[in-house]
């Protein structure tokens, strides 16, 4: 049974009276062993397994565990539990009190609020505060709904005093994007927590106990979520030193004030390390414990055997210490899969991928633009996504962004425009218009808040007589449209075509094949490697766009190879919505940013490029971040070696002609005497 291999900490956590448990987890100590202990002890214990709830940071990690328990407790059982991330709960919850919602990815909602905030024009108010950009404004009100349970004018305002003359045009062009969100049943990632929150304070889920993972990076509106739950138990595991998403809107008080927020609480600490030699925890303790000490701990060795001491790699040249590594690589014994090349910044990534390529040796690459935010991909899942809901402006939005000379702002109007000569149906009014006559599309007049006032006039559609078109196409109303180019009349007509050959498939394999060989996503191919191809003098290197073409068709197998299994598009399609983050392709060595390699371990690891500025980051430390944050993160990276570990640094980048020094860190660690030099 899962108790039977626990050590005493472990089964001290493990066997806790039911109340309010905090286990401190430090890096491979065995929490997740520590989880499935828990809840076997629960169902020993006659607790029915419907009342457990299982919150994860990934799906990956709630699927392991559920594993695990498989082995020991009948299928019928270990099904009932609850289990997934916040916010694959939350969504199951939802869907079935809301069956209209659909979940949009975040590069989906900065689309559809640039598209809102493009109707203002800031210059028309002669304002001497720059604006924030759309970009920045979204990831600020974002942030705010992961850190912030006040109105977000106060909390922005109290950031941002000097921006006071702005917060009322901030504030309609966020209310609108509310709005047209409720219209069309969008809901963003951190709506699915909003909204559980808000149902869960009309009806209650009477939970036995409620066990959260990885509860270090909790923030504010989870910790509510779970207060929102009134579990009769709650059983949390975390690592205040692991906490390294604050610029997520992680809040570290969660944690740090656990016995404070529910007197009586129990704390249990894990400090049996099992996965790293005693060289490579000595040096994470002598560096972690710099920080302030929230409760107690010190690593302990729980391994036996032969160790190697944590090495310093030191280099005079930037890419001759990626293309040094990569050689250790190729020479070393270790397989591929259990290497990791580790750092702060993905500017580092491209030298160690491109040296390894180099040398022939496979690699991975994660932490940087996941596999469904590339654009080969998303617009593939776009096309899908309207064929599932014809309602889904953004997915609109983003197809035609690739028309030249239409931008987000125009492509809502299109939409509205379609969806209206189809009396409300997005196809219809593509393929079969039942009305001809262009709606009114000008915003209201409104001065205060810069908005645009143009009024539109109905424009002729002989301009588009040279152009190649049937006969439909050619009396279609949305050609009426007075800021439609040729290149949008053109894109118009091949996604009409793509609609046409989709109208009597319905397996999702067949429909994403029809969307791959469309003309429709072969100019996406074409226009995409030649973007990627395109040197700085303006030439396009032949070879790269056609390594580029390649790696894009490789996505797009990949995307169908994932589609086969299901049956239904709509499944397919929420299915890479909501478990896309978690998903990496390729194989080999692990390319990893230090947030990307959490809870994961490797036999062989290597921190590249630490040197001050670089790791720290002093650039994100200025903007709100902490050395002590970046502390965390030097110890997460560290934690994830099991035999080997090697650091290293450059002295110098000759091509942007910057000297270097080394790391802070690495004077803590004490592979270099004395102490750190000033930046």
């Amino acid at each position: 049974m899962p108790l039977s291999t626990l050590n005493d900490e472990q089964m001290s956590a493990a066997r806790a009276p039911l109340g309010h448990n905090l286990v401190i987890a430090s890096a491979g100590t065995g929490k997740t062993s520590t989880i499935v202990g828990r809840i076997a002890y629960l169902l020993q214990n006659g607790v029915d397994p419907s009342k457990i709830l299982l919150l994860t940071f990934t799906n990956k990690a709630a699927g392991e565990m559920i594993g695990r328990l498989e082995r020991f407790f009948p299928g019928s059982t270990v099904g009932k539990i609850q289990s997934g991330t916040f916010h694959a709960v939350s969504y199951r919850w939802l869907k079935d009190r809301y069956p209209g919602i659909t979940l949009k990815q975040p590069g989906e909602l900065k689309t559809l609020f640039r598209s809102l905030y493009e109707k203002h024009n800031f210059k028309r108010l002669n304002l001497d505060t720059e604006p924030f950009s759309s970009l920045y404004l979204y990831e600020l009100y974002s942030l705010y709904q992961n850190a912030s349970l006040e109105g977000f004018d106060r909390w922005f305002l109290e950031r941002y005093p000097d921006h006071k003359p702005l917060i009322d045009i901030y504030m309609h062009i966020i209310d609108e994007f509310e709005a047209v969100k409720r219209e069309y049943g969008f809901v963003s990632f951190n709506d699915l927590l909003l909204r559980t929150r808000a149902y869960l304070g009309e009806e209650s889920i009477p939970f036995e106990e409620v066990l959260v993972d990885e509860y270090q990076d909790t923030n504010t509106l989870q910790s509510a979520l779970i207060d929102s739950l009134k579990p009769r138990s709650l059983f949390c595991v975390g690592d205040y030193d692991q906490s390294i998403y604050a610029f997520n809107g992680a809040n570290i008080k969660n944690i740090g004030t656990f016995p404070e927020r529910y007197p009586g609480a129990s704390v249990f600490t894990l400090k049996t390390n099992y996965r790293s030699t005693a060289p490579i925890l000595s040096l994470a303790n002598r560096v972690i414990e710099r920080n302030e000490r929230i409760y107690p701990k010190k690593l302990e060795v729980g391994r036996v055997g032969k160790s190697h001491p944590p090495r310093l790699l030191v280099y005079e040249e930037l890419f001759e210490q990626y293309q040094a590594i990569s050689s250790s690589i190729k020479s070393s014994h270790v397989p591929n899969d259990q290497i990791a090349v580790i750092f702060r910044n993905n500017a580092s990534a491209d030298g160690i991928e491109g040296s390894l390529r180099e040398l022939g040796i496979p690699c991975r690459r994660k932490g940087g633009t996941s596999f469904f935010e590339a654009k080969e991909v998303k617009f593939l899942l776009d096309l899908l996504a309207l064929l599932v809901n014809p309602k889904d402006m953004m997915a609109f939005i983003h197809l035609f962004d690739y028309a030249k000379g239409v931008g987000s702002a125009l492509a809502k109007d299109f939409f509205h425009c379609l969806t209206y000569f189809g009396e409300g149906d997005l196809a219809r009014g593509v393929l079969s218009p039942a009305v001809f006559d262009l709606p009114r599309l000008n915003p209201n007049k409104n001065i205060q808040l810069g908005l645009f006032d143009d009024d539109l006039e109905i424009g002729s559609i002989s301009r588009f007589a040279h152009l190649d078109l049937s006969e439909e196409i050619r009396a279609h109303p949305l050609l009426k449209h007075p800021r439609l180019s040729n290149e949008g009349v053109l894109f118009f007509r091949e996604y009409s075509l793509f609609l046409r050959s989709v109208r009597q498939s319905k397996k999702p394999g067949t429909i994403l094949q029809k969307a791959i060989e469309s003309k429709l996503y072969q100019d996406i191919i074409e226009r995409l490697s030649t973007q990627r191809a395109q040197l700085k003098s303006g030439e396009i290197d032949e070879e790269k766009k056609r390594l580029s073409q390649e790696r894009i068709r490789r996505k797009a197998r990949l995307l169908l190879d994932l589609s086969r299994p299901y049956k239904e598009l709509r499944r397919f399609v929420n299915a890479m919505v909501l478990g896309g983050n978690e998903l990496s392709e390729g194989e080999g060595v692990n390319l990893l940013t230090v947030h990307a390699s959490k809870g994961l371990e490797f036999s062989e690891v290597y921190v590249v490029d630490l040197m001050d500025g670089r790791f720290p980051n002093r650039k994100l430390m200025s903007k709100g971040g902490s050395l002590e944050e970046e502390r965390r993160l030097f110890y997460v990276a560290v934690t994830r070696a099991k035999d080997r570990l090697y650091l290293s640094l450059a002295k110098r980048d000759r091509i942007k002609k910057l000297d270097f020094i080394p790391s802070p860190f690495l004077y803590e660690a004490g592979l270099i005497k004395g102490e750190p030099q000033a930046l």
